[in-house]
């Protein structure tokens, strides 16, 4: 079989199979030529025959065992069970099987009916209930978990309760393997994600995008009204040159329309340069080639707090591989840290050693 063109029949020979069918053959000889053999001793006879068919049904459950085996791993390479939990359910049908196996071996040694032993696992039930309550648990929601499509293997899932981040690598009926992202593997009772929640990244692989949402902090003091030398200066800019003269043609049609003095910058109404900074951003993604135009893009200003006035950038890219992903960003972000001050906008920092130095030296001075 190993020197086969096919593979599906090499898991016969790793199961070891026909090493075990091989134990039947001398088993039904056995229990045919017994009657002949013991003739002479009718007191060991039945002991004889009970022993080999109690032997029988055991190797015949060990064969089968191994041709679960072969049938569970060759539906798991099929597309269709590829990211179902097959695990689970060739585990319960092999607990399922072992009890059986119990029951017909006890009624065989024992002279008993199978019905005898099942009337005595009934009343055994809370006990039962007792040891096999995770795999019960586990087997509700492992079909709770096919059935509505929640976990499969290879999605990425987070749940902190458990420090888990990463690839899901194995479902089966008890546990639930997550691979971190720095390779140690998370072990999780199955029916924790029936009953805790849990993040699944699936939903952002399969949509092609994953967002970027993280804010600049721009220091208050910075922000100013926009005047006529640095208007100019902003209609040089590519990007928003033609926002710049529209935007200003239209403010000032509106302050004469109603007559407002614009010799002083507060009447009226004019243009900001962080306003005029947020529409740049706005500009830059949306004519970067890797960041997704169909999705939402967004850039927007948030409460002030102490840090200073949040300028949130909002978007996807187009691409869900980590370390491309956080490439992209981290050159979106270079980028406006490095263009802000064409702006005259400073970008807010606590301050360190150097600053209090600096102001320290000031007073010296001073």
């Amino acid at each position: 079989m190993k020197k086969s063109s096919f593979t599906w029949d090499d898991l016969f020979a790793d199961t070891r199979a026909f090493n075990k069918l091989a134990h039947i053959a001398p088993a039904v000889i056995v229990r045919l030529m017994a009657p002949a053999i013991f003739s002479d001793f009718e007191q060991i006879l039945p002991f004889v025959i009970r022993l080999t068919d109690a032997y029988l049904i055991i190797v015949s459950m060990a064969v089968f065992f191994s041709i679960l085996k072969v049938g569970e791993y060759t539906l798991s390479q099929h597309p269709a069970f590829k990211d179902k939990p097959l695990t689970s359910y060739f585990q319960l049908i092999r607990i399922l099987l072992y009890v059986v196996t119990i029951i017909l071996v006890l009624s065989v040694i024992l002279g008993k009916s199978p019905i005898y032993f099942l009337s005595a696992f009934g009343a055994m039930t809370a006990i039962l209930l007792l040891v096999f309550k995770d795999t019960i648990l586990g087997l509700v929601a492992s079909v709770q978990m096919s059935s509505n499509d929640m976990v499969r293997v290879g999605d990425w899932v987070e749940m902190p309760k458990f420090n888990a981040d990463g690839d899901v690598i194995d479902i089966n009926l008890n546990t639930v393997k997550v691979q971190n992202w720095d390779k140690t593997i998370t072990t999780i009772p199955t029916y924790y994600f029936i009953t805790d929640s849990f993040k699944n990244w699936r939903g952002m692989q399969q949509s092609g995008g994953r967002r970027i949402k993280r804010a600049i902090f721009i220091d208050a003091h910075s922000v100013k009204l926009v005047d006529a030398e640095m208007r100019e200066k902003l209609k040089k800019i590519q990007l928003i040159s033609n926002y710049v003269k529209n935007r200003q043609k239209e403010i000032e049609e509106f302050n004469t329309q109603h007559n407002i003095d614009t010799s002083v910058l507060i009447n009226g109404r004019q243009l900001t340069n962080l306003g005029v900074f947020r529409k740049y951003i706005e500009s830059y993604l949306k004519s970067h080639p890797k960041i997704k135009q169909d999705m939402t893009l967004m850039v927007r200003q948030l409460a002030s707090e102490n840090k200073g006035i949040p300028m949130e950038i909002y978007c996807f890219t187009k691409t869900t591989a980590w370390v491309e992903y956080e490439s992209i960003q981290s050159d979106i972000f270079d980028h406006l840290y490095s263009t802000a001050t064409f702006f005259d906008i400073e970008i807010f920092q606590e301050p360190g050693g150097k600053d209090f130095s600096i102001a320290f030296d000031r007073n010296n001075v001073t």
